[in-house]
């Protein structure tokens, strides 16, 4: 037992007092003689004994009620089992992320999680409330009552370690209470180490009732027919047991196509066919899960011709004709002598066409190209020396010739998800007619092949960089060394790497993805593009590149659909975003990575047990009731005892 006021105990010498009036009353009482009446000799000696024992029962009851009042006084109480942690700092992490959309018992994750903090948060308990979109430090549940009312769901997926660097980074002389609220999706063991376990971390984690989902992915042109778009939408199911889904394409606010799917796999793709022509509007589902990812909004920009230039010989860019027609490409052939510099800026694409030797000054307007987010297709000559193909090569990141093999190899192995690729096939081909070569350069590249040969060395590969593509062959392609040309992979191959970044294809970019977007728009040098929706607008960060302006988002906008770029007041494009899917599947973490941490059923019972375990027991209030209670006792013995 510990005392507020220890130094009032001293008062415990002033129980002397009553003991020495106790004492004076004891003192012995003359005799006086007198008629010797045995009857009243008897009656004295009684009455003295009874009044000696009511004496006695005064003195103890005084006594004690001095000693209670004493000790009232001092506060004595018993020390709190955490009293160490009795002045922490308390700091609230919410996760206010898509998945927090999910139906629990008593309603949406996230609301039902804001309502208890507004009626369980104690108004005196000062804290820091960090969400994924928004901070409030050192604040009280009153001062931000409206804001959290008003919070909305955050575009930016939950990353608890990130959030926790932001805790670490907020310097403290004390040690800090850290309670998450979290659904606990997309939390995983590497997540949890820049936890530091000096503080007290505190879990609260709500469930869902109803943990399936349906979600739209993406969106893209699965083939054009005439004068239509074939469009592919594709569904991803979580869960089991979904009944058939109705989904609806509208341009604008129209409705232009409406079906019923029936959900019978994990993965699911349902085309429509629209009219070649701008569309700018959404897709949408109805299901019971998470609505965040039932719509995807997109854009089709009005076609318009692809530039590219061959650069080679004549006799070698005759397939390139057959590929790259009039309908979709403005395509020019020419050799390396006759060569307009001027023109290369104006291309989308530029393909090198097995040059023996490739110029300095080429490379270096090559490079400049790229970097304004122009297209570069290298087909390498073999009797280009391999220093000047590194020349080339080491300007657009790890990119390798090595040497000359005079082997002859077939190409056997397609990478479906490589860009080139990706959405070109209905189905992966396991067998078709191996194209081959009868020499080739090893490559080495630290990006990933398009196609590969039988011993898996590379034979196309591009980078990876977010603006302008670099797509580099291993051999030559000419007829001389290659039946590459009459292969079925020839068409496509080609028609991909000439359309990167080309706004022919859907656009759906995605809210918090910092790959930049290219505009084709001639701006002047104090003109801006700015990007407006319904009820948002904002100006991008951007870069003028010659005929093009390429712009980067960061996290903007806030909120996905439908919008427009603008210069001033002058229509640039169309434009669309997405919140990312990354919160689409419900399924939790395995609950046993965070066993180890202390786990709470609801804000209500966190704040009941810190107040618990952390407030220390007052008892004086009992030694009142009893100085009371004793002083009741010495008048009753007063009144009734003779």
């Amino acid at each position: 037992m510990h005392f507020k006021h220890p130094e009032i105990l001293y008062f415990l010498f002033a129980l002397i007092v009553p003991i020495l009036v106790h004492l004076f009353q004891l003192r012995r009482f003359k005799k006086e003689y007198f008629t010797n009446v045995r009857f009243l000799k008897a009656l004295s000696i009684q009455t003295r004994k009874s009044s000696k024992i009511k004496k006695w029962l005064l003195l103890a009851c005084r006594l004690l009620v001095l000693t209670f009042v004493i000790i009232a006084f001092a506060q004595p109480f018993y020390e709190s089992k955490d009293s160490k942690n009795a002045n922490n700092e308390l700091y609230i992490i919410l996760d206010n992320s898509f998945s927090m959309q999910a139906k629990g018992k008593k309603g949406e994750l996230l609301k039902r999680a804001v309502q208890e903090l507004l009626e369980e948060t104690p108004e005196n308990v000062n804290f820091s409330l960090l969400t994924a979109s928004e901070n409030f430090w050192n604040t009280d549940i009153k001062s931000i009552r409206n804001s959290l009312q008003n919070l909305k769901y955050s575009a930016t997926p939950f990353e608890l370690d990130n959030i926790m660097a932001k805790l670490k980074a907020h310097k403290s002389a004390f040690k800090k209470d850290i309670v998450i609220i979290t659904d606990s999706i997309g939390i995983d063991k590497k997540n949890l180490k820049n936890i530091d376990l000096d503080n007290n971390i505190h879990f609260i984690i709500p469930k869902a009732v109803l943990k399936n989902n349906i979600a739209i992915d993406s969106v893209y042109i699965h083939k054009t027919v005439d004068q239509f778009y074939e469009i592919g939408v594709q569904l991803s199911t979580y869960g089991d047991k979904f009944d058939p889904t109705p989904i609806s394409l509208y341009n604008n606010k129209t409705l232009i196509a409406k079906t019923t799917v029936t959900l019978d796999s994990p993965k699911k793709t349902i085309n429509f066919t629209i009219p070649k022509q701008a569309f700018h509007g959404y897709v949408s589902i109805s299901d019971k899960g998470l609505s965040y990812d039932n719509v995807l909004y997109f854009s089709i920009s009005k076609a318009k011709k692809t530039n590219v230039i061959s650069i080679g010989e004549a006799v070698k860019n005759n397939f390139l004709s057959r590929i790259y027609t009039a309908e979709e490409f403005n395509f020019i052939s020419t050799t390396l002598s006759a060569l307009d510099y001027n023109k290369l800026e104006e291309q989308d694409a530029i393909v090198l066409n097995e040059l023996d030797e490739i110029p300095q000054a080429l490379i270096t307007t090559l490079k400049s190209f790229v970097e304004k987010g122009g297209n570069l297709i290298v087909i390498p000559s073999a009797s280009c020396s391999i220093s000047n193909l590194n020349l080339l090569a080491t300007n657009f990141g790890n990119l390798k010739f090595n040497t000359l093999e005079n082997t002859e190899k077939q190409i056997t192995k397609i990478n479906f998800n490589h860009p080139i690729y990706n959405s070109v096939f209905e189905k992966k081909v396991a067998n078709f007619q191996y194209p081959k070569t009868k020499k080739t350069f090893t490559l080495s590249s630290s990006y990933p092949s398009a196609l590969s040969y039988e011993d898996q060395s590379i034979f196309l590969t591009s980078t990876n960089n977010p603006i302008g593509k670099v797509a580099v062959f291993a051999a030559p392609i000419s007829i001389e060394n290659s039946n590459f040309q009459q292969s079925p992979l020839i068409v496509p191959t080609f028609y991909k790497m000439a359309m990167y970044n080309h706004n022919n294809g859907i656009t759906a970019l995605t809210i918090g993805n910092n790959n930049p977007h290219i505009t084709e728009t001639i701006l002047n040098k104090d003109a801006i593009l700015n990007v407006k929706g319904v009820e948002e607008q904002f100006i991008p960060t951007q870069q003028i590149l010659n005929n093009k302006v390429k712009m980067s988002f960061g996290d903007y906008p806030e909120q996905a659909g439908n919008f427009a770029v603008f210069n001033k007041k002058e229509w640039v494009e169309n434009i669309s975003f997405n919140y990312g899917r990354t919160e689409s599947d419900l399924t939790p973490a395995t609950e046993n990575i965070l066993s180890e941490y202390k786990n709470f059923e609801s804000i209500k019972s966190l704040f009941n047990t810190l107040q618990t375990d952390r407030t220390d027991n007052q008892i004086w209030k009992w030694f009142v009731i009893f100085a009371l209670l004793f002083l009741f006792t010495e008048m009753a013995i007063i009144r009734f005892v003779k």
